[in-house]
């Protein structure tokens, strides 16, 4: 058996380092297990494992799931190569990433996140020994298990060597993904965009900064640069730091408006494809905006002194908005009252018009194509 163990070990696959990874999540998803009894959703707690999370709903109105799943994609490549150059582990804010890439995508369906599972996969059996990064990502799943109020019952963490290789100058990388459930409860709380129309206004919620796309573009400009992620930006920050900021969640809004009875007829992450994405549906309609919220620092930086064009970043960056809500002008003064006393910053930016599918950028006279155009 020893000699067995070690030649899958040289292969690229040793347990016995990953182990103490594996039990530190493991000690993090036990302390979250309670965090969707408050939505009715109960885990049972003899049978958490990695096989998968049994779980059930006591509650008492009618309700429909939502599953979602997404992948993070290369920020936390960012965070190893600072993680070399400086020391600082940026492993909670990853954790937090990782798993806000799938809730905002799952609340966007009027579904609250009870149940998340998350998927690793790295590039050797070695990136799991480091106890201080492996602390700080179950530390990072534990904060926003909490705060989003959903359970991290079962997981998966692999060694894929003949799979995952990071690009130099970072030696070890792990893939990031995962999946959340969500209940939509009552199940009239559904939201399929369906009901957008003409009129609707177009509200936008700030987001925190980069969150998690148009990360390649970032990390092929930085490292052109002379001193690349630890390049300064005029906030004081470095590029490196801007960009690992943690994506912002957006469950206790949609929450909140969802208790208000509010008549939301559309929610959209302010994901892929920047601002062209507020077009994301198919039929014929214009979406002008008229104004806009603040620009994060990292975005200036990049059109300001990497000469990005605007219009390169309006179809990359989020930029500075992180979530669009879209809904019938009487609802706008109390959507923006409620964000408000949950504290996000939010604005009436735009509304939606009959016309080409397209996005006319008024404050830059920009007119944007939608997803894929």
């Amino acid at each position: 058996m020893t000699n067995k163990k070690n030649e899958y070990a040289k292969a690229g696959v040793d347990y016995t380092v990953m182990e103490p990874f594996k039990m530190a999540m493991i000690e993090a998803g036990k302390k979250t297990l309670k965090f969707p009894n408050k939505r009715g959703v109960f885990i049972n707690k003899d049978a958490t494992h990695a096989h998968g999370a049994v779980f059930e709903y006591r509650g008492k109105e009618p309700h429909i799931w939502c599953q979602t799943q997404e992948d993070l994609g290369n920020k936390n490549w960012i965070a190893e190569w600072m993680y070399q150059k400086t020391g600082k582990s940026y492993y909670e804010s990853i954790a937090i990433d990782t798993a806000l890439i799938v809730v905002n995508d799952v609340i966007a369906q009027g579904a609250m996140p009870v149940v998340f599972t998350d998927q690793l996969e790295a590039s050797r059996s070695d990136w799991y020994k480091d106890k201080k990064r492996a602390q700080d990502f179950a530390n990072g799943f534990l904060k926003i298990c909490r705060e989003v109020g959903m359970a991290l019952p079962a997981g998966e963490s692999a060694s894929v060597t003949y799979i995952i290789n990071p690009k130099a100058p970072v030696k070890e990388i792990v893939s990031l993904s995962g999946s959340v459930i969500g209940i939509v409860t009552p199940k009239e709380n559904l939201i399929t965009g369906q009901d957008l129309t003409v009129g609707d206004h177009i509200i936008g919620v700030a987001s925190s900064g980069l969150h998690a796309n148009g990360i390649s573009l970032v990390i092929k400009k930085a490292l052109e640069l002379p001193k690349q992620f630890l390049t300064k930006l005029p906030n004081g920050k470095t590029l490196g730091e801007e960009a690992l900021i943690p994506t912002r969640s957006y469950v206790a809004l949609i929450e909140a408006l969802l208790k208000n009875k509010i008549k939301i007829h559309a929610l959209l992450p302010g994901t892929g494809d920047g601002v062209g994405k507020i077009a994301f549906d198919k039929r014929p309609f214009t979406y002008r905006i008229h104004s806009w919220l603040s620009i994060p620092p990292l975005f200036k930086f990049f059109h300001e002194q990497l000469k990005i064009s605007l219009e390169n970043c309006l179809k990359t960056f989020n930029w500075g908005v992180g979530y669009y809500i879209f809904a019938p002008k009487e609802e706008v003064a109390k959507i923006l009252k409620i964000g408000e006393d949950k504290g996000y910053v939010m604005a009436d930016v735009g509304i939606v018009e009959k016309g080409k599918r397209q996005v006319i950028f008024e404050p830059e006279k920009i007119i944007l194509m939608p997803p894929g155009k």
